[in-house]
């Protein structure tokens, strides 16, 4: 048996790229206005709860300022984002993944449990002896695929000129269109930050293996 069954190794490469070219685009847009509000309108400086700093070229995509060639390629990666987003739901949900190996237990939530997977986590030991993930592994994967990525779907589409009209009540919904462009701003960065701790405990813990697995689906464990 594989360690990642191939419709999940297929989704992790495949959003990895889309959401490293949403980002940088969605950088690039945010450069149009710097200003996040709340509720329906928002315009002035002053009525903003956050000012959000320029972010350079190298960072962006394009590489200079393009709000519309920007646009462009983040409509084109939200399409298999979402849908790729919706294919991993179901294959978790068929294949049981979801419910062997991501789903938490009322046990796992004790604060002993909970202080002891933090205690752990602190002196770099990751191994665990039951099931494939531990208790701080699962929560981080679900909060991302569970509230991060369907947050960004549902908040993207919220603030595309095209959708609203067909969907008010989803902008209701999200407290107005202001509340949704802050949300999605948020939810970006939670990702970037889930990104950067991802990537940091990979290198810290057998990195060409769990690269090689991720690529080839590995073994599981017994």
């Amino acid at each position: 048996m594989k360690r990642h069954a191939l419709s999940t190794r297929l989704w992790h490469w495949l959003n990895l790229a889309c959401v490293v070219i949403l980002f940088m685009s969605g950088l690039n847009i945010s450069n149009a206005h710097r200003y996040l509000y709340w509720g329906d309108a928002g315009f002035s400086p002053a009525d903003a709860w956050l000012a959000v700093p320029r972010f350079p070229g190298w960072a962006t995509i394009p590489d200079y300022y393009s709000l519309a060639k920007a646009r462009d390629w983040h409509v084109l990666m939200a399409w298999p984002f979402a849908i790729g987003l919706l294919f991993v739901w179901v294959a978790m949900l068929a294949n049981r993944h979801f419910w062997h190996d991501l789903r938490t237990t009322r046990a796992e939530w004790r604060a002993k449990a909970v202080l002891a997977d933090v205690v752990d986590h602190i002196r770099l030991k990751f191994d665990h002896t039951h099931g494939k993930y531990n208790f701080l592994q699962k929560l981080a994967y679900g909060v991302v695929l569970g509230v991060f990525l369907p947050g960004m779907v549902f908040t993207g589409l919220a603030i595309s000129p095209g959708f609203e009209p067909a969907a008010p009540w989803l902008v209701d919904l999200l407290g107005g269109r202001q509340s949704a462009r802050s949300l999605h701003f948020i939810f970006a960065f939670g990702l970037f930050g889930f990104f950067v701790v991802h990537v940091v405990l990979v290198l810290l813990n057998k990195p060409f293996a769990l690269l090689r697995d991720m690529v080839t689906g590995g073994r599981a464990q017994p």
